[in-house]
């Protein structure tokens, strides 16, 4: 890949973009662009040298990519996560790395709840035996009402803020436990603030998570609180992989210490078909998409190019950088 020697600034789209967004980059007359559809850490190393701006869906942008880009003024994520970026690396070179911090909070929301209604009416064993015209167990009740039940959600960010707005209209019992924000910001919207979370899991009839994978977070949920959940509890994971350990999660769904879970993530993905946990039928997955939709992709790619507009035109909106601390 050659970008041609212009004074345009030049803007490396890793992996690809909406036709949305690259119809954003095309309108710019003092943008020229590349697109790069690998995830190499050498070929995107190699494409990156003398860019202004990288575009990236979930490529690794490694310190040598980095250190390699010599004229490079931001890193854009196409979503939210960015374990994938060395965020360290572009502190220190003082780059931003902004997300698309609006773009799939409503999907994401929405894909939880899906997973929950999924589970609590168990769609999938009704479906089963539909299909064979054996309804014998039509009145073997596997079923629950979401009305008044308690959910947990973990994480009070841009995400979990609308699940809980979407568990209220069901009528739920809404509690959320997030040490990095206010109990009256949480109760302004009608829920309940947790200080210790473990304290009340007894009482949980759904666990829902939508925080960032951390030292604070690894392994969160695992063989303690599971001990301490509702044998017909739930647990939903949207969020990232690792927070709820997976070894003590399938023996807890096997042995029927919970009831189901729903996992968008997992600790290593794709997850392989060695991983246990595929093997249950009380587990509804997917492959890390709960934030993918035609309207989520869209908003990605658009926000993600906006992003980069903004960084060039000194106008970034400082809600969107991840490595704050570099505009002070």
């Amino acid at each position: 890949m050659i970008f041609m020697e212009t004074n345009k600034r030049k803007v490396l789209v890793v992996q690809g973009l909406h036709e949305e967004g690259i119809k954003m980059l095309e309108n710019r007359p003092d943008i020229e662009f590349e697109i790069l559809m690998s995830d190499n850490e050498n070929e995107i190393s190699d494409a990156a040298k003398n860019v202004d701006a990288i575009t990236v869906r979930t490529a690794n942008i490694t310190k040598k990519i980095i250190d390699n880009s010599e004229n490079l003024l931001v890193v854009s994520r196409h979503g939210v996560g960015y374990d994938s970026i060395d965020v360290g690396s572009l502190t220190r070179k003082k780059i931003p790395l902004t997300i698309a911090a609006h773009s799939n909070m409503i999907t994401v929301a929405e894909h939880a709840m899906m997973m929950i209604l999924a589970l609590s009416k168990n769609v999938f064993y009704y479906d089963e035996f539909t299909r064979k015209a054996d309804w014998s167990t039509r009145w073997n009740n596997k079923s629950w009402d979401l009305a008044e039940k308690k959910i947990l959600v973990v994480g009070f960010g841009r995400i979990g803020s609308r699940v809980v707005r979407r568990a209220k209209a069901f009528d739920m019992q809404v509690l959320v436990y997030d040490p990095y924000v206010s109990s009256r910001d949480v109760e302004k919207i009608g829920a309940n603030y947790v200080e210790n979370y473990h304290k009340i899991l007894s009482e949980i009839d759904v666990v829902t998570i939508h925080c960032p994978r951390n030292e604070e977070t690894e392994n969160m949920f695992a063989k303690r609180e599971f001990s301490i959940m509702k044998k017909t509890s739930l647990i939903i994971n949207c969020a990232r992989g690792g927070i709820i350990n997976e070894e003590d999660l399938y023996i807890a769904l096997k042995d029927k210490i919970i009831y189901g879970a729903g996992l968008d993530v997992f600790d290593v993905e794709p997850a392989p078909l060695s991983n246990k946990i595929l093997s249950l039928k009380n587990v509804i997955f997917s492959p890390h998409i709960a934030g993918v939709t035609v309207e989520a992709t869209i908003r990605m790619s658009t926000e993600s190019v906006q992003n980069v507009f903004d960084v060039f035109d000194n106008k970034i909106n400082k809600n969107v950088i991840v490595n704050k601390e570099i505009i002070g």
